[in-house]
């Protein structure tokens, strides 16, 4: 009888199209120049260090989309069916014992068995990932160990795209793409509106626990921290499966076909971002939003919630002949209605205002602190005045530039 090899696999068998894995199955333990120099490569592109080729074959492990993969997204526990349970444990057997032997391939470069990339951008997923996996290794049962990491990591972070990045685009025609550089805010970092604060955190807790929750709209004064908000939302809940989708206006068109694609993500949720979002008369795209959040023919899927922001509390422009009429229009009041009853479609609405003095000097305090910028009170006081004279008024977008005027300045 043959040794059992990663050739055997059947549900990882993509891993076999990988050449660096491929040149390992053929010839295991032995990492040529030529192999070793591809190895930098992904090394330096993907941001893995440590056992470089061990780290890189879990890295794939992470990526690749699988029956396993699919089946865990649509579920909503870390549970498969018998038979692909079957073919699961025969893999892990398989990878488990390749891992074990192989894992650490003899190379003349000593340092690729503790590398270190010139830029470790590796998610915190892989990483926690790599960790496990490692653990899963020594213990007394490996296959066991490497199995249930595994199927937990999957079904909290998912695979592929769904379990590197924390926002994506959407593009009609090719889907998700991921957001490279997703914006770190913190909701500790947008200082005041502790209400709102408050009340977007409850909402968005209750939608990942899969209680009833709203759609919100954030409307308010430009800069005063709602688009930071919402982002500060997805950091704050990735862990819990919490993803964004950021589309835009003209986008809304394509609504239910996203709704449709992000659907088949059942262990994951959602928030479909419209940032700054207002219409003008002639723009009909709010009739698509309208129908998706409450009123289409098809229900919206349990795991998506529509969060958008806007410095207009009605969403479309509105004509003071909409109040006194123009003689033009026989139903006055149906416009009227037509008007406000797409920001009536959102559950929740959070009113951000402007910061008065005291709270706008507040947040400039804060943010020369964490920022380490060394001035007293009262000289962040005078400037903070020069700045509002000659700015768009007080927020939090106002103050930050102020703080980065003067980092700069101070060096």
């Amino acid at each position: 009888m043959t040794q059992p090899t990663l050739a055997n696999l059947l549900i990882y068998r993509n891993l076999l199209a990988d050449p660096i894995i491929a040149a390992q199955v053929d010839a295991p333990g032995v990492l040529s120049p030529a192999l070793s120099a591809e190895l930098i490569a992904a090394a330096e592109k993907f941001g893995i260090g440590g056992n470089l080729f061990c780290n890189y074959f879990i890295y794939q492990l992470l990526q690749d989309s699988n029956l396993v993969t699919t089946a865990l997204e649509q579920s909503t526990a870390p549970i498969l069916a018998p038979g692909l349970a079957a073919a699961f444990q025969h893999d892990m057997t398989l990878i488990a014992d390749f891992l074990l032997k192989a894992g650490t391939p003899q190379t003349e470069y000593d340092f690729l068995t503790d590398y270190t990339p010139s830029n470790p951008t590796l998610p915190e997923s892989f990483l926690q990932l790599s960790h496990a996996a490692a653990e899963a290794l020594e213990a007394d049962d490996p296959v066991a160990a490497l199995s249930c990491r595994l199927l937990a990591f999957y079904h909290q972070y998912g695979s592929g795209k769904i379990s590197r990045y924390r926002g994506f685009r959407y593009q009609k025609g090719v889907g998700l793409i991921g957001i490279e550089h997703f914006d770190p805010i913190s909701i500790d970092n947008i200082i005041g509106y502790e209400r709102q604060k408050a009340l977007l955190i409850a909402n968005t807790e209750a939608f990942i626990q899969g209680l009833p929750s709203n759609h919100a709209l954030l409307v308010g004064s430009r800069g005063t921290g709602k688009s930071s908000s919402v982002k500060a939302m997805i950091n704050r809940y990735f862990r819990a499966g919490l993803r964004m989708v950021q589309i835009s206006k003209n986008q809304l068109t394509d609504l239910g076909s996203i709704m449709a694609e992000l659907r088949s993500y059942q262990s994951k949720k959602f928030i479909i971002f419209l940032d700054d979002l207002s219409f003008e008369e002639h723009e009909v795209e709010y009739k698509s939003l309208k129908s998706a959040i409450d009123g289409g023919i098809e229900a919206a899927p349990p795991n998506v919630l529509i969060y958008a922001t806007s410095n207009r509390r009605h969403l479309i422009k509105e004509r003071w002949d909409d109040k006194v009429g123009d003689g033009q229009d026989i139903h006055r009041m149906d416009t009227i209605n037509e008007k406000i009853s797409l920001s009536d479609r959102f559950g929740i609405t959070i009113s951000y205002t402007a910061p008065n003095q005291k709270e706008y000097l507040a947040i400039l305090e804060h943010l020369a602190e964490i920022n380490d910028l060394d001035m007293t009170s009262e000289e962040l006081r005078a400037e903070a005045i020069k700045w509002e004279m000659t700015h768009s008024g007080r927020s939090g977008r106002t103050a930050q530039q102020l703080i980065t005027y003067l980092l700069g300045a101070r060096h």
